[in-house]
């Protein structure tokens, strides 16, 4: 049996429903500061997230959704004004702590609304964030968001975060503690109603399947899968910026159904990056003596064909190919966010999953994937793409061999 949810009335400001709505306590502050809010399209129905309110608090905000902003024309004009120059709280290595020294302001603040790890694939995926100077702090004190898990104590939702940063960017940090008033409602208002209010009373049973499912696609399209894995050459972030554009330069592809294979690479068009051979696993002279861009592309179009589905740890693979010129099929089958919902549970590294898989004999669901090489295995070719590609095929294999009974 699966809930379906029964529409129910909501407030047309907050979208909340009208006994947790806390429109009565948003503050209006004005600021020198722009503010910017990414927000990534899972958290836009979380009924209780903090950037719509934050920007119902902040009439210099804006709340864009979406994951790829390269090239958006809004953002573009945001991000290219003189007079408010950009800088993205991120938090990285080279950060610059903004509570400790803050930017000579005005400045246009893009703050991304997500989880970490949504957040993190939006500003990897995104050149224009990328190349932002990055500021982060430490939270001087623990979050008042009670009603949902933070992943480590110091962790703060985007209201509280941009309280303490246009405390310390528009030198007064009391005034925007204001921002705590709407979030503390909220809080409070949903709190008394999961203690008064059955969960079931706004929804009904219906018939439906029980539990997380293998991907359809996997025994529906099985010849049609294409497992990918992309390497770059991409240069760390320095002062705020990346010192040369990330590129394609190692590119593999296999078909699961006939292990047919495609292996590809390209000599970088910038300088080597100092970590690019180590995580690629690949030699310098082997880069550096590689084919253009242009083969590369050439190759894996070759190929590819329409109608496949390509299968990949997450998007940045298929985005690197895109970004290299090449044009993919349309269909793709994210086998990280696949086995979470199937684990329901943090998977760690692509090689945790693949050390998991060789030493455990339920590989996602609880069966032996019988004739499938095992991860761990030989690499399916050269580097750490070839590791990679070893541990997909033998994943979306054992899922298809459970699928088959």
């Amino acid at each position: 049996m699966t809930e379906v949810a029964v529409p129910r009335a909501l407030c047309p400001r907050c979208r909340r429903p009208p006994v947790v709505c806390y429109c009565h306590a948003v503050p209006h502050l004005t600021t020198r500061t722009r503010v910017v809010i990414l927000q990534h399209p899972r958290e836009r129905d979380m009924p209780i997230g903090t950037a719509r309110m934050a920007s119902l608090c902040l009439p210099e905000a804006s709340l864009h959704v979406g994951v790829r902003w390269d090239g958006h024309p809004a953002l573009g004009a945001l991000l290219a004004d003189p007079s408010r120059p950009p800088i993205l709280l991120y938090p990285s290595g080279d950060a610059v702590d903004i509570l400790r020294a803050p930017p000579p302001g005005p400045v246009t603040l893009v703050v991304v609304d997500g989880t970490w790890s949504q957040a993190k694939s939006v500003v990897r995926d995104n050149a224009v964030l990328r190349a932002l100077p990055r500021y982060a702090f430490a939270a001087p004190e623990p979050s008042q968001y009670r009603i949902r898990r933070e992943p480590h104590e110091e962790y703060v939702s985007t209201i509280e975060a941009l309280m303490y940063v246009l405390g310390a960017l528009e030198g007064d940090a009391p005034r925007f503690r204001a921002l705590l008033a709407p979030l503390g409602a909220m809080v409070d208002a949903q709190l008394a109603a999961n203690r008064h209010t059955p969960r079931f009373r706004h929804r009904r049973r219906v018939p439906g399947p029980s539990g997380p499912r293998i991907p359809p696609v996997v025994r529906e399209r099985y010849g049609s899968l294409v497992c990918v894995v992309g390497e770059s050459n991409a240069w760390p972030f320095r002062d705020g910026a990346q010192q040369h554009p990330e590129e394609l330069v190692h590119w593999m592809a296999e078909r699961v159904a006939t292990g047919e294979r495609l292996s590809v690479m390209a000599a970088p068009r910038w300088p080597l990056s100092p970590s690019t051979s180590f995580h690629t696993g690949l030699t310098e002279a082997t880069l550096l003596g590689a084919g253009d861009g242009a083969s590369l592309v050439a190759g894996a179009q070759a190929f590819l064909r329409p109608d496949d589905v390509l299968c990949a740890w997450g998007h940045h693979s298929a985005n690197l190919l895109a970004k290299a010129g090449a044009t993919l099929p349309r269909e793709r089958l994210d086998l990280r966010a696949a086995l979470q919902r199937l684990r329901n549970a943090k998977l760690g590294t692509l090689e945790d999953v693949g050390e998991s898989l060789a030493a455990e004999a339920s590989p996602a669901l609880g069966s032996e994937p019988a004739g499938a090489a095992p991860a761990g295995s030989a690499p399916a070719g050269p580097g750490r793409a070839g590791r990679r590609l070893a541990i997909l095929t033998a994943l979306v294999r054992a899922w298809y061999r459970q699928e088959q009974g």
